[in-house]
């Protein structure tokens, strides 16, 4: 029996639009539930070799989830919520090269990063740059993060404060070291007995979900009558691009390794301070000027002060009448984690001591490595919210990728 020409030809189009079809199969993007709340969960995924480099991320609400692509082919993305209990789906669309919301730019003294054309933070590496013309020149320093922002513009971080010159936003050091059979110090440089330098920067990126830099730096010992390097320090940081969180929130990542520059070993003694330091605005300082937060639930400078925890917060009031202030996460991976801390009685500044609990010894090819996450935010603070951003940072997702 002869088929109508009219039927093959209805035949040929439905064989054609079937198998436009299958070769046009979405790519599906699972994320797995959480038993938790989370905010800002970063994750990563294989980009498929067959989709467009401007691709992005699609939920069932049109909601966009911008991807971006990493040198070895992963693709990075941030969710922005995920409630406790929350699987979400994504599908994998084209998207528009547009602008990087991340930018990083470098000036003669410093790498300054903005979200969204606003400033987030300064990277410091010219150690001559003082801020006032009183300050005594054996303080300088550079290898800090100031000045760090909220996401209303105010600055959370102190710089030379006239009560401690060597308080510099975020940074870190050692007060208590051992080394070639001396005792050191990285942190009072005004001793004149060890700094810490601005090396060089390794790389800085920007991009649509991220961006940063890696630098090195290094701690000098200058009581065997000549300079030497001591420890060998690489800091890495990432700003993270994030929309969709009510009230906003700047948040930025630092991972921090150090390692022993000479053949002999580094020892930071057991002491109740030391490490991965944050110093807050002048306007901070006195014991009722500070907003104090714990994981654990303490309020007080007293209370928080040589306690263990996932994460503490500081805040208090900055210009214009409002509040802002600066959570620390401190990752669960890190030594002696949930870490001590050491908060002044008085003064504005906190820091994470794992030296608190024993004697850190840097060997040879045995580097010290220490993360953290920052989120600094505008209002009072809420212990549930920065709970969630704790799960977030420290549970990470889970991703499903189906390219069939």
């Amino acid at each position: 029996m002869k088929i109508p020409s009219r039927l093959l030809a209805a035949f040929a189009a439905v064989v054609l639009v079937r198998s436009a079809g299958a070769a046009a199969d979405p790519v599906r993007v699972s994320v797995a539930a959480a038993d938790v709340d989370r905010l800002v969960v970063t994750a990563s995924m294989l980009l498929p070799s067959s989709a467009s480099p401007r691709s992005q991320l699609r939920d069932a609400a049109g909601r966009i989830y911008p991807l971006q692509v990493e040198a070895n082919g992963s693709a990075r993305f941030v969710i922005p919520r995920q409630r406790a209990g929350e699987s979400i789906g994504l599908t994998l669309v084209d998207g528009s090269s547009g602008a990087d919301q991340v930018a990083v730019a470098r000036s003669a003294s410093d790498l300054g990063i903005n979200v969204a054309g606003q400033g987030v933070l300064a990277y410091q590496m010219d150690r001559d740059q003082l801020p006032r013309a009183d300050i005594d020149v054996r303080y300088k320093r550079a290898a800090y993060l100031h000045p760090v922002r909220s996401p209303s513009g105010a600055v959370v971080t102190g710089n030379f404060p006239a009560n401690h010159p060597h308080h510099h936003g975020i940074w870190s050091s050692w007060s208590k070291v051992q080394f070639q059979g001396r005792a050191t110090n990285f942190w009072e440089t005004v001793e004149q007995k060890g700094n810490t330098e601005f090396v060089g920067l390794e790389r800085s990126w920007s991009g649509a979900v991220h961006g940063g830099f890696v630098a090195r730096q290094q701690m000098i010992d200058l009581t065997g009558g000549k300079s030497t390097a001591a420890v060998n320090e690489t800091w890495e940081v990432t700003v993270l691009a994030v929309e969709g969180v009510a009230p906003a929130a700047r948040v930025f990542d630092l991972v921090i390794t150090q390692a022993a520059a000479a053949a002999d070993p580094v020892v930071f003694p057991k002491y109740h301070y030391g490490g991965t330091s944050f110093r807050g605005r002048d306007e901070w300082n006195g014991k009722d000027n500070l907003v104090v937060l714990t994981s654990e639930g303490a309020t007080t400078r007293d209370t928080a002060n040589m306690s263990r925890v996932r994460w503490v917060y500081f805040g208090g009031a900055v210009e214009g009448g409002g509040t802002a202030g600066l959570a620390m996460l401190s990752h669960p991976d890190n030594l002696h984690a949930p870490q001590p801390i050491r908060v002044h009685p008085e003064m504005p500044y906190v820091c994470f001591a794992p030296v608190q609990l024993g004697d850190i010894r840097l060997e040879p090819g045995r580097p010290y490595v220490a993360r953290y996450r920052y989120v600094v935010t505008d209002g009072a603070p809420d212990r549930a919210r920065i709970e969630a951003y704790w799960n977030g940072y420290a549970r990470p997702a889970a991703v499903t990728v189906d390219a069939r």
